[in-house]
């Protein structure tokens, strides 16, 4: 059975390059010998792991010092037979949340381009406050999918699947696990009491699903003010000309105001943050989004301008953005806004007013790669590249997606592990969810009194606050992933053992 083995979350990154002495602490070139097939996946981590892993000065087992024979390193290789317990036990250090790894790698970059198996329902999951059950809401539905076709939408709740209760012990297997159909046993609240209502509905998993993340595109037009609205979904780079399309529609509809909703956009890719930031500031070339954060071993082979990302005034295909050059943004987060959501507040801050209203977001700082078996890749040994799957070991074909560095904006700052608080906190109320991209949904509402300045006798108060459990997208590969796309290529090589 194929699985991914999910520690917290990642990232992807496409690079090039990298390596230290290949006679590092005098040990020589050949590597060790007669590994087994467990051993050699353990070859592949350690070394890959000591080479890129942001935190390998901190941890001991992964010293370029660490072993002085073949003996003893191929001793710690067999120290854990399974590859999971190696990785986690033996590799991470002690404060990373989000570094993971899956035994099938070719469905992990699936996942981490966004086609996945899914059946197109995107939901939340909440822990009752007296027991170790669990029930599920709707967040939205994914257009042309299964889902879709069912009778099912947005705020409604879920207890069982299959006519089993949901818990922490079986919603995983139940929910995420192999079965290709399963039947939802729905619920309703009423005073804050949950109780089954008898509904059912069965959805199906459909191999190779593509969501596209630009989900919702409105403007409106309050009290003389015009106001565009943006649900974006994902940070795929696959749909970066759709996301610029979005721009064009809110530029004509002359918007001079922007709710980007960003309160389940668990990340992904830079360079689409990167092109989203200057969709909203502007096409300022010469003004620095972010500048990369890397190990000493990595940082120190790195020119200072190889670090740095500028907005940037086309698509890389020499499309121009569509840019509505605002002074401030309205964006909305809750506690699933995670990695490259949080790099657009991050690095639009120091150039206009970002106004976050929601809940405090992830904390997920970091960016990852993307490593298989491919340890001579010319430039980047162990960085996945399609062009390559003939040079990964066929015996091997797991892979990992560690930490690999961290973004920081013009102004130094990165120092957000806790999550960006709002500032206006509203929370999601489970009892008054709203239509998405209606101007009566509870946090756009908000973002509305704030652009207009217009106060209304609405009530925010919230009834029933969402403490997530879990949800959809966190059983995904691309949860929380912050993927570098970007080509660079470094004078460096693997460690090897002798």
């Amino acid at each position: 059975m194929k699985k991914i083995l999910v520690m917290f979350l990642g990232l992807g990154l496409f690079l090039a390059g990298c390596s230290n002495d290949d006679n590092a602490n005098g040990l020589g070139p050949d590597g060790p010998k007669n590994l087994d097939s467990s051993a050699q996946v353990q070859d592949f981590m350690w070394k890959a792991m000591n080479l890129w892993y942001f935190w390998q000065g901190d941890v001991a087992d992964l010293g370029d010092d660490r072993f002085t024979s073949n003996d003893e390193y191929t001793d710690f290789l067999l120290s854990e037979t399974n590859p999971e317990d190696f990785f986690f036990d033996k590799l991470l250090f002690q404060d990373d949340r989000f570094s993971f790894l899956s035994d099938d790698y070719v469905e992990l970059t699936q996942n981490l381009s966004g086609i996945s198996r899914s059946n197109g329902l995107e939901f939340g999951l909440f822990l009752f406050s007296d027991s170790d059950d669990i029930f599920g809401y709707v967040r939205y539905v994914i257009p042309n999918s299964d889902a879709a076709t069912a009778d099912i939408s947005r705020g409604e709740l879920f207890t069982g699947v299959d006519g089993q209760t949901l818990n922490i012990d079986n919603y995983t297997d139940l929910l995420f696990g192999e079965n290709n159909t399963y039947t939802l046993n729905m619920a309703d609240i009423v005073n804050n009491t949950i109780t089954p209502n008898g509904k059912e509905v069965t959805l199906t998993k459909e191999e190779g699903l593509v969501e596209n993340p630009v989900f919702i595109v409105k403007s409106f037009e309050v009290s003389g003010q015009k106001i565009g609205y943006l649900m974006y979904n994902g940070f795929t780079n696959e749909f970066d000309s759709e996301l610029n399309d979005a721009f064009g529609q809110l530029k004509t509809d002359g918007v001079t105001d922007l709710v980007l909703d960003l309160r389940y956009n668990p990340g992904g890719s830079v360079n689409s943050s990167r092109l989203l930031s200057s969709m909203i500031y502007g096409p300022n070339t010469e003004e620095l989004y972010i500048r990369q954060r890397w190990n000493d071993k990595i940082q120190a082979v790195f020119d200072a301008e190889d670090l740095e990302d500028y907005f940037a005034a086309d698509l890389g295909n020499g499309t121009p953005i569509n840019s509505l050059m605002l002074n401030r943004v309205y964006i909305l987060t809750t506690s699933s806004t995670a990695s490259a959501s949080e790099l657009v507040i991050n690095g639009l801050d120091p150039y206009i007013d970002v106004n976050t209203i929601g809940t405090t977001t992830t904390g997920k700082n970091e960016f990852s790669l993307t490593m298989v078996d491919d340890p001579d890749r010319d430039g980047a040994p162990f960085i996945y590249t399609p062009s390559r799957v003939n040079q990964i070991n066929p015996n091997n074909q797991w892979a990992i997606q560690p930490l690999v560095g961290r973004n920081e904006n013009a102004a130094g700052f990165s120092d957000y592990t806790n999550g960006l608080a709002p500032d206006i906190e509203l929370e999601e109320d489970l009892e008054n969810l709203g239509i998405l991209g209606d101007i009566n949904e509870p946090l756009l509402a908000r973002a509305i009194q704030e652009i207009t300045g217009v106060s209304t006798k609405r009530d925010f108060s919230v009834q029933t606050p969402i403490r997530l459990y879990s949800s959809s997208k966190m059983h995904q590969p691309i949860r929380n992933n912050m993927i570098l796309d970007k080509p660079l290529h470094l004078p460096l090589k693997p460690l090897v053992i002798q």
